[in-house]
């Protein structure tokens, strides 16, 4: 632990000892000086009683200051918006950006909504239900009402007073938005421009008139790739007649990636990744529905399997390398997998030939299959002294990695067209299709060549 580290554990400790003691005024002030990521931190760790009494020492637009960067999952958003007094905790959405107050009404019954909308002042309470009526993960449900906007036909020093005056409400203030008489995107100009340029200098003449911009409907991941791309700290959204409605801030799409992020681990682990219960019973009702989904698909393997018995008793030796093919072809799969849904998820409109990626999975696939058959072609003839039983064994793998390889791109993408999160496509489902097909293929190709190891064990 460094130095600054220990700095923070130490204000945390006098935070909460100062806390405890009931001293509000010394408190209130090493509080209020610490970093707001820190103070989240330190409400994190208190108790139930400690947190109540934080409410009582901070009123509710400091506890919205730092309820901004709290990330906490949707159960415990509401025991703490449940310990507040309802107006205490009306107060303290009202006063955080709205974007952010959105996000944590979002996780609330509709009926605890609507009584903490009532209790708000009317701007606060409608800036919300704007925000509120906008489609899940779409510009329109991420982006704030909270920004700076000016006409083209005033001067840099009017437009600096205009700023100064709004700055304290605005989310970001680095880019200042150009507007007509109806609201209309018209340009943006920098907060650099605006103070490196003479006080008299027109806005029309300074600003840049062809805009970037994202619609109000426009996936979440799409506009995150618009501030990735442009290198941008916010984007401003509009609606279908270019009237500037509001912007998103690279913070917001910074919460976007992480949760998309989080979404792609868990539809390939087939498990909630972001799982934060310790209640065992809980947890496992989470995870069975894949397990058990995937056990009936393993049945289907297994019943595979037993049709071939006859073959495996005459030559007991195929059962050995059951589990070697179907686990590397599963391997394979996966890979092919996390590709497929990587590419997809950053793909750009109209530049994705489908075709042509899975022609180059097929190709990954028969080049590793025919490098993996070769070396356990060898191995296992050398070492069970049989190279036709080396053959099968190499042959089967290189099919069933191909298949398997062409498998985990294909559902992906035929999820994707479908209008399904393509990273649902699983790795344990792809590995235990991929276990269907290669016991398949693996005693097909078997029964072609028994008569060479019949006997054999």
């Amino acid at each position: 632990m460094n130095e600054a580290q220990l700095e923070i554990e130490k204000q945390m400790e006098l935070l909460k000892e100062l806390l405890n003691q009931g001293n509000i005024t010394e408190f209130r002030e090493e509080f209020l000086a610490t970093h707001t990521y820190e103070q989240g931190q330190f409400y994190l760790g208190l108790t139930k009683e400690e947190r109540q009494k934080m409410y009582h020492f901070l009123s509710p637009n400091e506890m919205g200051d730092m309820f901004e960067i709290i990330e906490e999952d949707e159960e415990s958003v509401e025991i703490y918006l449940e310990e507040m007094d309802l107006q205490y905790a009306a107060d303290m959405l009202g006063a955080m950006y709205a974007d952010n107050a959105v996000d944590i009404l979002k996780q609330l019954e509709k009926q605890q909504i609507k009584e903490y909308l009532a209790l708000m002042d009317e701007e606060s309470a409608n800036e919300i239900k704007e925000l509120l009526h906008y489609k899940d993960e779409t510009a329109g449900a991420i982006m704030t009402t909270e920004f700076v906007s000016i006409v083209a036909n005033q001067t840099v020093r009017s437009a600096m007073a205009i700023l100064k005056s709004k700055a304290p409400e605005a989310e970001t203030i680095y880019y200042v938005y150009v507007v007509d008489t109806d609201d209309t995107l018209v340009g943006v100009i920098s907060l650099r421009d605006l103070i490196i340029n003479e006080d008299d200098a027109l806005i029309s003449d300074l600003m840049s008139e062809r805009p970037v911009f994202v619609t109000v409907d426009d996936d979440q991941n799409d506009v995150a790739k618009t501030i990735r791309d442009y290198d941008f700290l916010a984007v401003p959204v509009v609606d279908d007649g270019d009237h500037l409605l509001g912007i998103i801030t690279v913070d917001d799409i910074i919460d976007v990636i992480d949760d998309e992020a989080t979404s792609d681990y868990s539809g390939l682990a087939g498990v909630d990744v972001d799982e934060t219960t310790e209640n065992p019973f809980i947890a496992a009702s989470k995870r069975l529905p894949w397990l058990i989904t995937l056990l009936f698909l393993g049945m289907s393997t297994a019943s595979l399997i037993s049709r071939y018995e006859v073959m495996v008793s005459d030559a007991s030796i195929l059962a050995v390398f059951i589990s070697l093919i179907t686990g590397t072809a599963g391997n394979a799969g996966t890979q092919s997998l996390a590709v497929a849904v990587r590419k997809l998820a950053t793909k750009e409109d109209g530049q994705t030939n489908f075709g042509k990626m899975i022609l180059s999975e097929i190709m990954t696939g028969l080049v590793t299959g025919l490098v993996t058959g070769v070396t356990i072609f060898f191995v296992v003839g050398i070492w069970k002294h049989n190279f036709i039983l080396g053959f099968v064994i190499g042959m089967a793998m290189l099919c069933a990695i191909t298949v398997a390889n062409l498998a985990g791109s294909l559902i992906p993408i035929l999820m994707d067209r479908l209008g399904f999160d393509p990273a649902v496509a699983s790795g344990p489902f792809i590995t235990t299709l991929s276990d269907l097909t290669s016991v398949l293929i693996y005693f097909n190709i078997a029964a072609l060549f028994m008569s060479y190891f019949i006997g054999t064990n």
